[in-house]
C-alpha cells in the first residue's frame, strides 16, 4: 500500500535519522591477506557514516535536509558538525552523548575501487527514540515541507521503528536503507515506501524473513532473478522495494510493476565506498520533490554512477547541474535519459 505524503509549496525537507561518523581512507593496490602487511599509498579522514553520507547527497539535490543522531562531545563530533554546517545539512538534532565518542569507521580501498569497511558505532549506538522528542526535531516533523523520513540499519533497531512510527504519525513518506540488515520489527518493513538494499541484503533479509521460500537466487544472478526477489519482498512485506546492483543499475518493484533500471556509465571507477548512500540520498530527495519511484531510481542510478569517478565518499557527491550537463555545461543525455525495462 502506497504511503500518504504532505504536499507543501516550499522547498522540500527530508529528515534523516542515521548514523555519522569520522572515516579513515587508506589507498592501496591489493587488499593485503591474512597476517600480511601491504603499504598503502594516500589516505585521508572526513565526513562519514550512512546517516550523513545520505543527508549530504540529498541536499545536493535540492532539498533541506536535517540530520538526527548522536555525535560524541571529542574533536571528531566537533569536526563533524562543521562539516556537516559546511554541506548544508541541519544538525540540531545532532545530540551530544557524555558517555561515547563519536563513531569512526576504516575504509580500505584497493586499485579496482573495491573497499572494506570497518565500524565502530560508538555514540550512534546511543541513539534512541528520545532523539526524536527533542524541540528541533519535534517542530521539524510538524513542518508540512517536511515530505520524507530516511533512516538506515546503523542504528539500533527500535530507535528505527520509532522513527517509521512517527513518520506515520505526521504523513511523511518513510524510506529505510536497511543497510546492514537488522531485525527491525515487520510492521516497520511494510511502512518503508520503498525499502533500500543491496543485492546481498536482499538475499539475507529473504532468508531471514521466508527460509523456506525458493525466490532468492544466488550472488551475481540474473536480473529476472533479482526481480522475482524484490517482487516477492515487495508483495510480502514492504510497500515498495529498491534492490541496487553496483555497476548493472538497481531493481525496483511496487505495486504489480517491477522494472530494471540501468546504470549510466560516467567514467573510471576510482573508489566504489558511499556509491549506494549517493544513490539512497537522491531517491529520498527526488521523492521529496514530487517524482514518483521509477523516477526518483533513475536519479539515484545516475547520482551513485558519478560518486564512484571520485575518491571518498560525501566529496564525491555531485549536485542537481552535475546530473544534467557534462564538464562543458552542455546536455548529458547519458546521466538520466537510460530508459528502464520491465522484468518478470
Amino acid at each position: 500500500m502506497a504511503s500518504q505524503q504532505k504536499t507543501t509549496g516550499t522547498m522540500p525537507r527530508v529528515l534523516v535519522f542515521g548514523s555519522a561518523n569520522m572515516d579513515t581512507f587508506v589507498y592501496l593496490d591489493a587488499l593485503p591477506r591474512p597476517g600480511e602487511t601491504v603499504f598503502g599509498h594516500g589516505g585521508s579522514s572526513g565526513l562519514g557514516g550512512k546517516g550523513a553520507n545520505q543527508a549530504v547527497a540529498a541536499e545536493k539535490l535540492g532539498v533541506q535536509v536535517d540530520l538526527i543522531g548522536r555525535l560524541g562531545t571529542d574533536e571528531a563530533g566537533n569536526t563533524l558538525r562543521r562539516l556537516l554546517a559546511s554541506q548544508g545539512v541541519g544538525t540540531s538534532g545532532m545530540l551530544a552523548s557524555a558517555t561515547s565518542r563519536t563513531g569512526t569507521a576504516q575504509v580500505t580501498v584497493d586499485g579496482s575501487g573495491e573497499n572494506t569497511v570497518v565500524v565502530v558505532s560508538g555514540a550512534n549506538a546511543e541513539v534512541g527514540p528520545e532523539a526524536l522528542e527533542a524541540h528541533e526535531v519535534a517542530a521539524a516533523l510538524r513542518d508540512v515541507a517536511t515530505t520524507v523520513g530516511l533512516a538506515q540499519g546503523e542504528l539500533p533497531a527500535h530507535a528505527v521503528a520509532a522513527f517509521a512510527l512517527v513518520c506515520r504519525d505526521h504523513s511523511i513518506r518513510f524510506v529505510l536503507n536497511l543497510a546492514p540488515v537488522i531485525d527491525v520489527p515487520l510492521a516497520t518493513l511494510s511502512a518503508a515506501d520503498p525499502l533500500i538494499l543491496n543485492e546481498g541484503e536482499a538475499l539475507e533479509l529473504h532468508r531471514r524473513l521466508a527460509p523456506d521460500t525458493a525466490v532468492a537466487p544466488g550472488s551475481g544472478s540474473a536480473v529476472d532473478d533479482v526481480g522475482r526477489l524484490a517482487a516477492d519482498l515487495a508483495d510480502k512485506f514492504a510497500a515498495s522495494v529498491v534492490i541496487t546492483l553496483g555497476e548493472r543499475g538497481a531493481i525496483a518493484s511496487a505495486g504489480e510493476a517491477t522494472w530494471h533500471q540501468p546504470a549510466p556509465q560516467s567514467g573510471k571507477v576510482v573508489d566504489t565506498t558511499g556509491a549506494g548512500d549517493a544513490f539512497v540520498g537522491a531517491v529520498a530527495a527526488r521523492l521529496a520533490h514530487g517524482d514518483d519511484l521509477r523516477a526518483a531510481v533513475r536519479w539515484g542510478t545516475a547520482a551513485g554512477s558519478l560518486a564512484v569517478t571520485t575518491p571518498g565518499t560525501s566529496d564525491s557527491y555531485r549536485g542537481l547541474a552535475a546530473l544534467e550537463v557534462d564538464e562543458n555545461g552542455t546536455p548529458n543525455p547519458r546521466v538520466l535519459c537510460l530508459d528502464d525495462q520491465v522484468v518478470a
